[in-house]
């Protein structure tokens, strides 16, 4: 690792996430609630911990290059790793305000 504090990374690794827009929905991943956890580990693998708003969503493979692309220039990370994960199950209740009000959900 750098200088860099883990939690500094964190937060650019965030940022950068945000740029990462679910196709579907025309919202990032982060504010629909979709990243679950982010593990950087000492070797410089990211472990990103996400969901889809669906099981079988045929965005999968798509997300998980966006995920990984969008994390490509972090200078601390050598290797994205992107786990799907299904429980706890997604639902509009993860979502930040800011992603109700773009999808007018109340």
């Amino acid at each position: 690792m750098t200088e860099r504090s883990k939690e500094a990374i964190k937060e650019d690794i965030l940022d950068r996430l945000e740029m990462v827009i679910d196709p579907e929905l025309g919202v990032d991943i982060v504010n629909l609630g979709l990243v679950y956890a982010i593990d950087l580990q000492d070797d410089g693998t990211c472990v990103v911990s996400m969901t889809l708003t669906t099981m079988g969503c045929p965005l999968t493979n798509l997300l998980s290059d966006l995920v990984t692309n969008a994390l490509s220039d972090v200078a601390e990370i050598k290797q994205v790793e992107v786990k799907f994960v299904w429980e706890p199950a997604w639902s509009t209740d993860r979502m930040t305000s800011y992603a109700k009000m773009a999808l007018g959900i109340h």
